[in-house]
């Protein structure tokens, strides 16, 4: 950054700064003249845009979560139709069964693809 640039940046900086000061005085003159109810409500103002902030990005995650488990659940589903032999009804039929398969077929694949020591 050569001194041009510096010198520019530094001014803006002054600027900003003094625009940010005279806000804190005019926000320091009205607090001074409501008091602690001033404080109060500044307050309550901060909590509840924060409230309504942390409520939005909780449907959004909520939405995002349940678009994404549907889709899985559609491509689980879609893979356990095109096993042979009902192995969706086998596998409701028999939980354990299942389970138990899932965990020796885990294990074989931890196997092969365990590196070598």
């Amino acid at each position: 950054m050569d001194d041009k640039a510096f010198e520019n940046k530094v001014n803006r900086d002054i600027d900003k700064t003094k625009a940010d000061v005279a806000i804190l005085r005019e926000d320091a003159a009205t607090l001074g003249e409501d008091g602690a109810t001033g404080l109060g409500r500044i307050f309550d103002q901060l909590v509840d845009d924060t409230k309504q902030m942390v409520s939005v990005g909780v449907k959004t995650v909520n939405q995002e979560v349940g678009q994404g488990l549907s889709q899985y659940n559609a491509k689980v589903q879609e893979y356990a139709d095109r096993v042979p032999g009902d192995f969706s009804k086998k596998a409701a039929e028999f939980p354990r069964m299942t389970i138990t398969i899932s965990l020796i077929f885990g294990l074989m694949l931890g196997m092969l693809l365990k590196p070598g020591r």
